[in-house]
C-alpha cells in the first residue's frame, strides 16, 4: 500500500529505530518505492546511512576495545563486544563475497567472520587459533546479512588455550556453526568475577 509521504518518513524513523541496521534496499522494498526515494527521506530526516548507524550502535555496545588484532582485521562490523565472554559481529554478503554463477556466498568469507571473531574475543594482545569444528548447515545467499554470535566456553590459564563457540545466523535461520580452540599468552591477569575460568 503506497503512503503519502509524511506518512512514510513517520514510519521509515520508526523502522530504523527499531532496527538501525536495516538497509535501504530492504527499506526501499517494504515501502514499496525506490532506493532512491529512501535515501531522500533519510536525509530529510538527518538519519545516517548504514555505515554510520553500525558505528554509533557499537560506541553505545562495545564494553571493550579489541585487543587482539587491528579492528580493520575483523571481517564483518563488530557491535557488540565483551572480551573473554562475549561478541556479536554482522557481515552483509555482497557480489565480491559470492560465486557469480549461482550467488552462493563462498564459505571462506564465513569462516574468516567467525574465525576472526573469535580472536577478537580474546583479552590478550596474542590470539591464534589452534584448532577449529565448523558446519556449514545452510547457502547464503548475496545481499543476505550473516549474524555471528562468539560465546567464550572455558578458558584454561595455566594451557594458554580458550574455547570459544560461534554460531552465526540469516535472520532466525542458523547457517554456520564453529567451536575454536585459540591459543593465547598464559601470564595474563585474572579478571574479577570470571566464572569460566579453569586452572588444569
Amino acid at each position: 500500500m503506497k503512503r503519502n509521504k509524511k506518512e512514510r518518513q513517520r514510519l521509515l524513523k520508526k523502522t530504523i529505530a527499531q532496527n538501525p541496521f536495516v538497509t535501504d534496499e530492504e527499506l526501499a522494498e517494504k515501502f514499496q518505492v525506490s532506493i532512491q526515494t529512501i535515501r531522500l527521506d533519510r536525509l530529510e530526516l538527518s538519519i545516517p546511512e548504514l555505515r554510520e548507524r553500525i558505528k554509533n550502535v557499537a560506541v553505545r555496545n562495545l564494553k571493550d576495545e579489541v585487543r587482539s588484532l587491528p579492528i580493520d582485521e575483523v571481517i564483518g562490523d563488530i557491535i557488540d563486544l565483551e572480551l573473554d565472554h562475549s561478541a556479536i559481529s554482522i557481515f552483509d554478503v555482497k557480489k565480491e563475497h559470492v560465486f557469480s554463477r549461482n550467488q552462493i556466498a563462498r564459505g571462506h568469507h564465513l569462516f574468516a567472520q567467525a574465525n576472526s571473531l573469535a580472536v577478537a574475543v580474546i583479552d590478550d594482545e596474542l590470539a591464534l587459533t589452534k584448532t577449529a569444528t565448523i558446519r556449514f548447515t545452510r547457502q547464503v545467499k548475496e545481499n543476505e546479512r550473516v549474524v555471528a554470535k562468539a560465546k567464550v566456553i572455558k578458558i584454561e590459564r595455566e594451557k594458554g588455550l580458550t574455547f570459544v563457540e560461534v554460531k552465526s545466523y540469516v535472520g532466525q535461520e542458523l547457517v554456520f556453526s564453529g567451536e575454536f580452540e585459540m591459543f593465547r599468552t598464559k601470564n595474563y591477569e585474572k579478571k574479577e568475577g570470571s566464572t569460566n575460568e579453569t586452572s588444569n
